[in-house]
């Protein structure tokens, strides 16, 4: 029982530090993303990523010694990798504010299309609640509520209390782990 007491106490803590450190360092941290990329929602998403790599590096047991020259280097590599990359694979489902549609439907194959396509539909939605669960919450909170239950990113907005842009960085993220997840399954039944 100590223990658990102990390790609650001790996540609470690190929790504590990294919301003061990210709050400390956003402005900062965005300023210098923005000198550099010019579209404010690309911005956005390499704060985002830099900001989940940080709470992922921060809960390592090797601690970081500067944490504003290491964000600043992991933003800049950030940039460096989206400007070498080829044009990134459009979502335009997701991407778009105004898109109410849902990819999730046009992937998985019809239940009404035979036995075969009935079992590669159950086996995918099955991985799918796998892949779902690996999410950072908020990725999955705002995945689940614009595709599953058909909220709109401004109805989320105002209820969450962050920007839509924001929300849809997190629902592209999770898209995207998502298809990286199940394309290998996706591949198997030649879909």
């Amino acid at each position: 029982m100590d223990t658990t007491l102990t390790y609650n106490a001790l996540m609470a803590e690190q929790d504590k530090r990294i919301a003061e450190t990210i709050s400390r360092e956003r402005g900062r941290l965005g300023n210098f993303i923005r000198r550099r990329v010019p579209d404010a929602s690309e911005a956005e998403d390499i704060l985002q990523d830099v900001f989940y790599e940080f709470v992922a590096a921060y809960r390592l047991p090797e601690s970081i010694e500067q944490v504003g020259a290491w964000l600043i280097r992991v933003a800049r590599n950030r940039i460096i990798d989206r400007f070498r990359k080829k044009k990134e694979q459009q979502f335009p489902d997701v991407i778009g504010e105004g898109d109410e549609g849902s990819w999730l439907d046009e992937v998985l194959p019809s239940a009404d299309a035979g036995p075969e396509a009935a079992y590669a539909r159950a086996v995918l939605l099955e991985e799918l609640y796998f892949a779902l669960a690996e999410l950072p919450e908020e990725q999955r909170a705002v995945f689940i509520a614009h595709e599953v239950e058909g909220r709109s990113f401004k109805e989320l907005a105002l209820v969450c209390g962050v920007g839509v842009s924001t929300l849809l960085a997190r629902k592209r993220y999770a898209v995207m782990h998502l298809r990286g997840r199940l394309q290998v399954i996706y591949d198997e039944f030649n879909l």
